[in-house]
């Protein structure tokens, strides 16, 4: 079997005699099958080979599945995806669906946007399973005008009573820091299922209104553990650790089974106590007899709970006793020495994390240099300084941002085209900018004003 390099190699290497596919049962093609078991790129390339020889290039659901596996699939290759999809003359509104999903799962979820662009200047129409792809992007880049522009859109084809679009768009307004916006969505809808409470209560409390929050949270007609996560999430991060833990026992008297998330925040709210280990113990063992001691994010939280308990000990047991170490769990424990001013100890460990090829980050920088001034390390506090101008990457990234803001200035002029008026009758505010506030500029009095309304009328 042939390895090509590319789609578009492929597509030129292989000619037929007849174009059309030889098998009618194109669901049940052996090629398509293989996908599932598809493991590295090699074999991708050459089940798309295979694909080709059988004629199946010109068939939509060959190639939506091709591209599904590509774009979205872990094993996938989004790289492969976009160049696949460009060899497509005509793709139809599945596939377009697949590759903005893709691009909004991917590090550049701008482009997801861009794509969506093109698609309905193609004259393919999205539907409802185009627009939570789009929505998550404009969650991830903090698009908040790009994302009215797109509600807009939602609005002029109907869909904004579809329940999938319906959740995605009022979390893209409570992660974009949107509250009132994402309320008044939520108040006009009469699809108040628990998913779309829990992505209101998920925007209160992450923006620090968590009596709001509770409230929401006491309508919920059925809880599950996202919906309590996110509430002891929200304490947690706001720094009510007592409420969190009492919201997380409550939890337990309810009968609900946490899961990764909720012992995130739990660690969270036990370090940042600094005297809660029996809860954090308690936690532990819930790791263990469950077999996630392997659980990067997890044993990294729990590193941290016991150094912010000020038991060094344990947490540099559990350090040295982990295989694959990240970044974090080096940060964590430099950061624990420094904090407790084992100075000597904190520079021995970033040493020992440089011979182990971990890159530091500017988390582990802030823990060093103050080691270094309590020890007199004048030469290595110099080392360090000379190795932040010469390594960290802001000038590239910096420049990566001002490519992606250009970007999103042409999307918004873009979308803005596709109907800007439809957001006046619905009382959303449309104004530009869109830009996350900070927790303290949410203006509380507007929140609380517009957490009454029941069904808007169109301004006059």
């Amino acid at each position: 079997m042939v390895v090509l390099a590319s789609p578009v190699s492929t597509l030129q290497a292989l000619s037929f005699s007849d174009p059309s596919p030889p098998y009618k049962l194109v669901p049940n093609h052996p090629s398509l099958t293989l996908l599932s078991n598809c493991k590295t790129l090699q074999t991708l390339k050459q089940i798309h080979s295979q694909i080709i020889k059988t004629g199946l290039h010109n068939d939509h659901f060959a190639l939506s599945k091709l591209i599904e596996f590509c774009a979205v699939s872990p094993n996938g290759d989004l790289p492969y995806a976009l160049s696949l999809f460009k060899t497509i003359r005509h793709p139809n509104h599945v596939i377009w669906n697949h590759m903005i999903r893709g691009l909004s799962l991917s590090e550049s979820p701008f482009l997801a946007l861009e794509y969506y662009v093109h698609m309905i200047s193609s004259g393919t129409e999205p539907n409802e399973y185009t627009f939570p792809s789009v929505f998550k992007s404009c969650t991830k880049i903090r698009g908040a005008y790009e994302g009215k522009q797109v509600h807009a859109h939602v609005l002029k084809l109907g869909l904004e009573h579809n329940a999938f679009v319906h959740t995605s768009l009022i979390n893209m307004y409570a992660q974009n820091g949107e509250l009132v916006n994402a309320r008044l969505v939520f108040d006009k809808s009469s699809m108040r299922d628990a998913v779309s409470f829990t992505a209101l209560i998920t925007g209160y409390a992450s923006m620090g209104f968590l009596d709001e929050a509770r409230e929401l949270f006491d309508e919920i007609p059925v809880r599950d553990v996202v919906s309590w996560n996110a509430m002891i999430s929200g304490y947690a991060q706001s720094g009510r650790v007592e409420e969190a833990m009492a919201f997380f026992e409550e939890m337990r008297r309810a009968k609900v089974t946490p899961n990764v998330s909720t012992m995130l925040s739990v660690l969270s709210a036990c370090a940042q106590s600094g005297s809660s280990l029996h809860l954090g113990n308690w936690v532990r063992s819930w790791v263990e007899d469950r077999g996630l001691g392997s659980n990067l994010r997890l044993v990294n939280g729990l590193i941290d709970m016991y150094v912010k308990c000020g038991d060094l000990e344990e947490a540099s047991n559990l350090f040295e006793k982990l295989q694959d170490k990240n970044v974090v769990s080096w940060n964590v424990m430099i950061g624990g020495y420094t904090h407790m001013s084992c100075y000597k100890e904190a520079l021995g460990l970033f040493r020992r994390m440089l011979q182990s090829n971990i890159d530091p980050n500017d988390v582990t920088f802030l823990s060093i240099l103050p080691a270094c001034a309590n020890l007199g390390a004048l030469h290595l506090g110099k080392w360090v300084h000379a190795y932040v101008d010469k390594n960290m990457k802001r000038i590239e990234t910096g420049k990566r941002l001002r490519r992606e803001r250009g970007t999103m200035g042409r999307l918004s002029r873009s979308l803005e085209r596709e109907g800007k008026w439809w957001l006046a009758g619905e009382g959303l505010d449309n104004k530009g900018g869109g830009d996350r506030p900070e927790k303290g500029k949410v203006k509380r009095r507007e929140v609380k004003k517009n957490k009454k309304v029941r069904g808007l009328q169109p301004h006059g």
